[in-house]
């Protein structure tokens, strides 16, 4: 193959309109590329072609190779010009198509992925799947020029038994998402969870399963749930390891905070460098919660570094935050992140390059190994192998003049590192991963008592209620330059009523509740399954895919289902509707014969679980906001991990609307003028106080293990 071959031409294709990212990173690729769309299948049936599907997401480093290697290839591009229409979907953009054809991804080849390839007819029913393919054929294989032409003769030559193949695949994959109606959860589900997390655990290095080894921050949060509800201190151990590995590895940029996508290896050592939103808000929950349940200052400053990295690079001018950063820079994995012997002797000088070299264990051959080759690049990924506790403990005389030399060393290479050239920025806002943000947020300003954070989430809340949403409760999924685009799916609604739900117990500012319960309203009115219970992915206005699906598994992020089931139990507590009880209950039902059968795949679905058989916990505070003893109660509360509460606020002077939204809190009044704590537990309220120590005395004995 010659290089003119290889050479990208400078004309466009039809991506070029678009505004998704990861669609304009391929609106120069001589693949003549439609977007998802009647027309692309209109003229799929008029010109008796197949469809090439091919779905990714911007900072996918294995969608670059893909592309790389076969979209911008002359000879490749032919091939599938000549015999398929393809179709180019952002998964971020359309979670919808990526979950059912991921779906029958799964189903074929019993694994997943991105790039996600599908073959299917003008109907959109697919008869062949794959995830990443080489363009040539190795190791058994197929590559794209063996496999396009393939395919192409089958096309025209044994045409039914492909049709015959997508009808029955289509069937089998729609029906896999029927659940029959189950029984109520019980508690031996909680066990049988921790025990499979237990079992998967990893003894030597933390984390579960070998390798890659990913976050899984709803496993955290769920184990420290289970930890509060049995004492158990292997649930506790389990996390602070995993933290606490995590902290230290790799995985975790020691330099510009943030964590990435997954550890290639069991050490946390070498990770893929892409960094997603969701994961930083997800593991600032967990951070957060530990935090509020050991006290170990660590995990505090780790949740606020993350909360630094989010301000500094993905938080948007109008409010939102972004959605990622690549893994590649200048054509190469984790280049901007990777570091010499010689750099940093350097930026940093001799003496503090030695120190910084010996706790972030720098090597001259360098710890970074080459993907394919195996072999030590010269490069290193700074980790450490003892945390900070550790190493300042063994050397306290000297611990004041480590930690300025580390942190100074730290701002030095950060300097440095910012006049690199940077990993492209996925800069679309989604509503979904943005209310992930929101509730991180919350989090993070109750635990740590930072009003900055309210403040952001706030910004971030106003900009979703005002650009993305319509005066019935609709919503849009993404926003990028000035546009609010695509009709918002289950988790868009699910997540952004969590943050709602999460910022009113932070600020107690009634519209963000109000608003909360205007969505939820608009869930229960367009996606619900009537039939078999739970809530569809999709509404009920959607464009018509092949199936409806219906998803309870809790993967990179947590599921649609999981997270309404927690947000109607805890507007139930909040609003004392029964109605909203009994639909988490009849929502918890349609998934218990599936959750029942792998717990440990469920886990934000187990904490949800964990939440209904829980005794309800309203605890109320009547008094003036800015008032140091309401504030003193509120900070007492907050620094505390009690998951089962909800906590609401009553102005003593009815300057609010609460009353409206919750009932039960009508009478509720300030004793002698002073803040006056009403604390209800299994629908029945104990006297109110105005007793600080009383008031404290009451929390502390809901906070006992």
């Amino acid at each position: 193959m010659t290089k003119d071959e290889d050479k990208v031409p400078k004309q466009k294709n039809r991506l070029i309109g678009e505004k998704s990212p990861y669609l304009l990173q391929h609106a120069h690729n001589p693949v003549d590329w439609y977007p998802w769309g009647q027309e692309a299948f209109e003229i799929a049936m008029k010109n008796d072609k197949p469809i090439f599907l091919s779905i990714g997401y911007s900072t996918c480093h294995w969608c670059h190779v893909m592309e790389k290697e076969s979209f911008e290839n002359n000879n490749v591009a032919q091939f599938l010009n000549e015999s398929f229409i393809c179709v180019k979907v952002d998964r971020e953009e359309r979670p919808d198509i990526d979950n059912i054809y991921m779906s029958v991804c799964q189903a074929l080849t019993g694994r997943g992925g991105w790039p996600l390839t599908i073959l299917m007819t003008p109907e959109k029913k697919p008869f062949y799947a794959a995830t990443y393919i080489p363009r040539e054929s190795r190791q058994g294989m197929p590559g794209m020029l063996d496999l396009v032409p393939a395919i192409r003769d089958l096309w025209a030559n044994k045409r039914s038994e492909l049709i015959d193949s997508s009808e029955a695949i289509t069937s089998a994959v729609s029906a896999y998402g029927k659940q029959d109606h189950g029984t109520n959860i019980d508690e031996k589900v909680l066990h049988m969870a921790f025990q499979q997390i237990q079992g998967s655990f990893d003894g030597e290095y933390a984390g579960f399963g070998r390798a890659p080894k990913f976050p899984t921050p709803h496993h955290l949060t769920f184990l420290l749930r289970y930890w509060k509800r049995t004492g158990n201190p292997n649930a506790l151990e389990m996390v602070e390891r995993t933290l606490d590995a995590m902290l230290m590895g790799g995985i975790y940029d020691q330099i510009g905070f943030g964590f990435h996508r997954y550890s290639t290896d069991r050490q946390w050592l070498v990770p893929h460098f892409e960094k997603m939103l969701y994961d930083q808000a997800l593991m600032i929950v967990a951070l957060a919660e530990t935090y509020q349940v050991t006290g170990n200052p660590e995990y505090g400053n780790t949740a606020k570094e993350i909360l630094t990295y989010l301000k500094r690079y993905m938080l948007s001018k109008e409010g939102g935050f972004y959605s990622a950063e690549d893994a590649d820079s200048e054509g190469e994995e984790g280049k901007f992140y990777l570091w010499t012997t010689e750099q940093l002797e350097d930026i940093l000088g001799k003496d503090d390059s030695v120190l910084f070299s010996d706790l972030f264990n720098i090597k001259p051959k360098g710890n970074f190994v080459e993907e394919h080759t195996k072999v030590l690049t010269g490069k290193n990924i700074p980790h450490m192998t003892k945390s900070m506790n550790e190493i300042t403990s063994s050397t306290s005389e000297h611990m004041e003049d480590i930690m300025i030399s580390i942190e100074k060393s730290r701002r030095k290479l950060f300097n440095a590192r910012e006049k690199r050239i940077h990993p492209l920025k996925d800069d679309k806002i989604l509503t979904d991963w943005n209310g992930l943000a929101i509730v991180a947020l919350c989090k993070a300003a109750q635990a740590f008592s930072e009003i900055e954070y309210v403040k952001i989430a706030e910004n971030a809340a106003d900009f979703f209620i005002t650009k993305m949403t319509d005066n019935n409760g609709k919503m849009k999924h993404r926003y990028r330059e000035g546009e609010a685009a695509i009709d918002a799916f289950l988790e868009d609604y699910a997540f952004f009523i969590w943050g709602l739900t999460e910022l009113y117990q932070t600020n107690f500012k009634e519209k963000y509740l109000e608003h909360a319960l205007k969505i939820n309203n608009y869930i229960m009115a367009h996606f619900i399954d009537n039939e078999n219970g739970g809530f569809f992915h999709t509404s009920d206005e959607a464009e018509e895919l092949i199936f409806r699906s219906k998803e309870v598994y809790d993967g990179a992020i947590p599921s649609g289902n999981s997270v309404c089931i927690l947000n109607l139990l805890k507007l139930a507590k909040i609003t004392a509707d029964s109605k909203l009880e009994d639909m988490a209950h009849t929502t918890m039902k349609a998934f218990t014969s599936k959750v029942s059968s792998a717990p440990v795949g469920y886990t934000q679905f187990m904490s949800a679980a964990d939440l209904a058989m829980n005794e309800s916990l309203e605890i109320v505070i009547v008094g003036e906001l800015e008032s140091v003893d309401t504030r003193d109660i509120i900070e007492f509360i907050n620094e505390r991990f009690i998951p089962g509460k909800v906590l609401l606020f009553k102005d003593g002077n009815g300057k609010d609307r609460i009353s409206d939204i919750a009932a039960y809190t009508k009478n509720m009044e300030m004793k002698d003028g002073r803040v006056t704590v009403h604390i209800c537990q299994n629908h029945s309220c104990k006297l109110p106080s105005n007793d600080m120590d009383t008031i404290k005395g009451q929390i502390e004995a809901l906070t006992h293990i």
